[in-house]
């Protein structure tokens, strides 16, 4: 790139690219979309077909689903051989992004020995936030151990009430909410993020824009809907206190919210993912969808379309823990960016993302 000339005549440096960028000026479509794609693998090791999924279509990120009861010294093993798929299917030098699921109570991937017992978000929620984060930073640590630098928590949805949590399917029902109002669920999610962060370990935000108010479960049923949330609702303070906080990654839920994008669910909405967490609130970070394989809510729609979707309407990376649907997600992202500019454009964007994050 040649030197700008300024009307007065003096050049002016070209603007630099930075680490990320050159890494991805080099990349293959394949390797981009690799990128911005989580597997689900299982916690107590990976497939033969889960490796060959992974190498053929060169992917860098994986998420340790289920329950293994292996601890620390097992779940490091597993770890390091699926980053060994990527590290040799890979033709530059990236880190992967490796995911659990460690929020506390009734889930909690990872146990045995070196793992602590977390209690559940509600008892943790009681505690003084300077208590939570020590002990935030110790279970980071003992994630950290074995490889693992992303933790999918913590839940900073915020469930109305004690008297309407049972029937709060997601959250309330398994008590991972911190508290019954948004300045307690902030001040909770804070000082667990904070925790990770100190431990080496991103947090993940979820589930923007909250699943506190809803009855039935995305992962389990149709159609389910937030009739009460708003673009400025109250309840999105734990959210934008996270992103002002500086924290890398968002989770956005899979419900509808009538009140903000009757049309599209969260991951299909960009009134949510681009007007709400970029614009409104800033974020620059990644936005990471929920399951996106799985789920019911999604059942509609093939699996190429979600992650068309996803994407078109501003998504950073599609979590899917079915890893045999992976394939058929990664070819048509290529098809699509292969014969689309704008699509392919989209897909270095977020894949830039990822890789600052990664750099950082």
């Amino acid at each position: 790139m040649e030197p700008r000339q300024e009307a007065s005549g003096t050049p002016t440096p070209a603007v630099s690219q930075d680490a990320a960028e050159k890494i991805l000026d080099v990349m293959t479509l394949k390797e981009k979309i690799g990128q911005v794609l989580m597997i689900g693998v299982p916690a107590t090791g990976s497939s033969a077909a889960d490796r060959s999924t992974i190498a053929t279509h060169e992917l860098g990120n994986f998420f340790l689903k289920g329950r293994s009861r292996g601890g620390t010294a097992a779940t490091k093993s597993v770890v390091k051989g699926i980053e060994s798929v990527i590290a040799k299917s890979l033709s530059v030098d990236v880190k992967a992004f490796v995911a659990t699921d460690q929020e506390g109570g009734s889930v909690q991937v990872l146990k045995g020995a070196g793992f602590s017992t977390l209690p559940a978000a509600l008892t943790q929620g009681g505690w003084a936030t300077a208590t939570l984060r020590e002990r935030a930073t110790g279970w980071g640590k003992e994630l950290a151990k074995t490889g693992i630098n992303v933790n999918l928590a913590p839940v900073a949805d915020t469930v109305p009430s004690a008297t309407f949590a049972p029937s709060n399917a997601p959250i309330g029902y398994w008590k991972r909410e911190y508290g019954y109002d948004p300045q307690t669920v902030s001040a909770a999610s804070l000082a667990f993020s904070d925790g990770m962060h100190a431990a080496g370990v991103d947090p993940v935000i979820k589930h923007f824009p909250g699943l506190g108010r809803v009855t039935k479960n995305t992962d389990t049923a149709k159609n389910v809907t937030d009739t009460k949330t708003t673009r400025n609702d109250a309840a999105l303070r734990p959210f934008k206190d996270g992103i002002a906080a500086g924290n890398d990654w968002i989770m956005v839920s899979n419900a509808y919210y009538s009140k903000i994008d009757a049309k599209n669910i969260a991951p299909f909405s960009s009134t949510i993912m681009r007007g709400m967490l970029r614009e409104d609130l800033g974020f620059d970070g990644i936005v990471v969808s929920d399951d996106m394989c799985d789920a019911v809510q999604l059942d509609p729609w093939a699996y190429g379309t979600r992650a068309l979707n996803f994407f078109e309407a501003g998504g950073t990376m599609m979590l899917c823990v079915d890893a045999a649907k992976v394939p058929g997600i990664a070819k048509a992202l290529h098809a699509k960016a292969s014969e689309d500019p704008a699509f392919a454009r989209i897909i270095d964007s977020a894949a830039l993302h990822v890789l600052r994050a990664k750099d950082n």
